[in-house]
């Protein structure tokens, strides 16, 4: 199983990015699929989720501003980053559940400044 997340990068506040995450060697249909950060001196905490049924939920703090997608025909989950701030530094990762099965991909950085 691979997942291998890319498309981070440096960028201005207000800014966008928008990142991918390609996967391998699962049902990728099956999966729930997410997106989680870690800045520096913190904990990991998701961003984003969504279930293989299309069903997405949002942390507090980039609701409106994020918007996670997945394509099933090409085995991506995306994640658009709008509005970006100083405190979305961090690597993020993409991650894939399937029932107690979990995936992890080597994470992204994105980096804002102000």
């Amino acid at each position: 199983v691979q997942l291998q997340a890319s498309g981070g990068g440096v960028v201005q506040a207000g800014g966008s990015l928008r990142l991918s995450c390609a996967t391998s060697g699962i049902i990728f249909r099956l999966h729930a699929l997410g997106w989680y950060r870690q800045a520096p001196g913190k904990q990991r905490e998701v961003v984003a989720t969504i279930t293989a049924g299309r069903n997405t939920d949002y942390a507090d703090s980039v609701k409106g501003r994020f918007t996670i997608s997945r394509d099933n025909a090409e085995n991506r989950v995306f994640l658009q980053i709008d509005s970006l701030k100083p405190e979305d530094t961090a690597v993020y990762y993409c991650r894939a559940q399937l029932l107690r099965a979990v995936y992890w991909g080597q994470g992204t950085l994105v980096t804002v400044s102000s």
